[in-house]
């Protein structure tokens, strides 16, 4: 059973400072060095440091930046995965759902999904429930609900707006809703409280060499403009889209000239995932709805979200630079012709659209299918000069994807003789995430939700409480205890949203948040869910983490334009 780690007075384990990260960071060597701060990698560092490695994680950016905030957030076993027979990953992928239900169950919640079958449909409504019983057999019938066959006239109780010519009855099954940066997140602050180093915004810009074997990187602070060598024994690169940048620095000596060697075949395909976000009042479901595309017949899903309503995903290659990645005007278009179809009374038009994300997928190269065809298994490997890359996978499997890292390691580590013996037996399947502590089980997320609004004084919306609640689990009540000792921390940030001003400094001193955009689009998502995608409101944002980061008037001046930059990358698909 894990101890908790909230003491009696509510105080919670405090991250180092950004000085005293870097600082470890120059006392190698590590056991291992992850390069990339997504999902995979936060999985893996865990998974190593939880086990007594000496581990540490870098990010050149900030941290789950990339493809693990800008998925369609599920947790899920993918029911389209049993078309193509994977049903190994199926198996795994609802496996983990289980896990996560109960390791973060905070983050991890039961949606229910809503299948209308058409008669224009292939396959059709028998086969379509064959494959639903496939799917809970495979979770071994502990999915969160059995799902069950509904008529057509159900289905227009259960979503009036839904189009029902044509409709001939549906299924409605039962997968999970997440929120993919913030378990990201999580999972790097309980690694980094097992003794891991973990630093954003530094960059590798070339692997240490000894002979011909990776032994370390070249780590750059893009904030502060210095740089460190870091040495490790083994050296993971976990940096998704740009898994095949990082595996050509292979090919440089530490000066960055590159070695007269055979080029380095790439590993990935990347695909484009784009989504769009509406109010909910303008597409108002309580299910998530699968659609499908009636020209390519791709399936996507329209997601109930709070206040709004997401759309997604698209499926499309791209070889562009990941850090550039966005929806395109052609992408928002498909996505709201596919809506239209399922839903032509709302008459969904770009005036609607709250915002979007778009991310790259690190799918293992397979030019023999289509995008949406390419499989989600990942693969791990070991290179000639002893890099080991980790390509491909999928969400809902990053616990599992951390494990065999760590062993392909530790095999590494053997075959080095180092001692293992001090390892401990640690099985992250039962540990809960930060937040996941003591909340496994019906209803007591709701019952902390209360309680929040004690411990707040008297100012603390319930609104918020209850987004405090499913935000940050079993941590709340500390945040909700710094809202009674400064009631202004209470208060909205936005009026129309539920997060407050407590939040900002949370994220600055518990969460590792050291830019704009670390606050408003990775630790409270404002940016995705204001119209303006919160600009109004980033100069205030600012000048409050600027009174605890040190910032003066010149660099809160550089982090508003380095958040609208991401802004503008978000919008430019208005400009065509």
């Amino acid at each position: 059973m894990r101890v908790c780690n909230v003491g009696s007075n509510g105080s919670i384990h405090r991250p180092p400072s950004r000085e005293q990260s870097w600082q470890a960071l120059s006392k190698g060597p590590f056991d291992i060095l992850f390069i990339g701060g997504g999902i995979t990698g936060a999985g893996a560092a865990r998974e190593a440091a939880r086990r007594g490695l000496k581990v540490a994680l870098v990010e050149r950016s900030e941290l789950a930046s990339g493809t693990s905030s800008r998925s369609s957030r599920l947790i899920h076993g993918g029911m389209r995965y049993l078309q193509n027979f994977e049903l190994k990953l199926v198996f795994e992928s609802v496996s983990e759902r289980r896990v996560l239900l109960q390791t973060a169950p905070h983050l991890v919640r039961p949606l229910p999904f809503l299948f209308p079958v058409y008669n224009w449909m292939r396959p059709r409504k028998s086969i379509i429930g064959i494959g639903m019983w496939m799917y809970d057999a495979l979770s071994l019938f502990r999915s969160p609900k059995t799902h069950s066959s509904v008529s057509a006239r159900a289905i227009e109780g259960l979503e009036p707006d839904l189009l029902q010519t044509g409709l001939t009855g549906g299924f409605i099954y039962y997968d999970c809703k997440t929120d993919d940066g913030r378990l990201t997140i999580e999972t790097l602050l309980d690694a980094e409280e097992a003794g891991a180093i973990i630093l954003s915004h530094a960059e590798v810009g070339g692997l240490l060499k000894r002979g011909s074997r990776v032994t370390g990187a070249h780590v750059r602070d893009r904030l502060a403009d210095r740089s460190v060598q870091v040495e490790a024994q083994v050296v993971v690169n976990a940096t998704g889209p740009w898994t095949d940048h990082t595996r050509r620095l292979q090919r440089e000596d530490p000066a960055g000239a590159s070695k007269p060697a055979a080029p380095v075949r790439g590993l990935l395909r990347p695909t484009r995932g784009v989504h769009i976000v509406v109010p909910h009042a303008r597409l108002p479901i309580s299910h998530a709805i699968v659609l499908q595309n009636p020209e390519d017949r791709r399936v996507m899903f329209a997601i109930p979200w709070r206040e709004h309503t997401y759309i997604g995903t698209t499926d499309t290659d791209d070889s562009g630079d990941p850090g550039q990645v966005h929806a395109s005007a052609e992408d928002v278009r498909y996505l709201l012709k596919t809506t239209h179809n399922y839903f032509p009374r709302q008459a969904l038009a770009d005036k609607d659209i709250v915002s979007t994300w778009a991310g790259l997928r690190p799918l293992i190269d397979d030019t023999s299918t289509s995008e949406s065809g390419v499989s989600r298994e990942h693969k791990i490997v070991v290179e000639e000069e002893r890099l080991l890359t980790v390509a491909g996978g999928k969400l809902t499997t990053y616990r599992l994807m951390g494990e065999e890292i760590v062993e392909h390691a530790l095999e590494l580590l053997r075959k080095d003789g180092r001692p293992l013996q001090h390892l401990k037996s640690i099985d992250t399947s039962t540990l809960p995430l930060p937040g996941g502590i003591g909340l496994a089980g019906g209803g007591r997320i709701e019952a902390l939700a209360g309680t929040l609004v004690e411990l707040g004084g008297g100012h603390l919306s319930a609104r918020s409480a209850r987004h405090l609640a499913d935000t940050y689990g079993h941590r709340a009540p500390a945040i909700a205890r710094m809202v009674a000792r400064d009631p202004e921390a209470g208060k909205p940030i936005l009026p129309a949203l539920p997060d407050i001003w407590a939040q900002v400094d949370w994220s600055v001193q518990y969460e590792l948040a050291v830019t704009l955009v670390d606050v408003l689009r990775l630790r409270t998502q404002i940016f995705l869910r204001a119209g303006d995608q919160a600009l109004q409101v980033a100069p205030r944002v600012a000048l409050r983490m600027g009174g605890l980061l040190g910032w003066d008037e010149a660099e809160r001046h550089r982090q508003l334009q380095a958040y609208q930059q991401v802004v503008d990358l978000a919008q430019r698909w208005r400009r065509g």
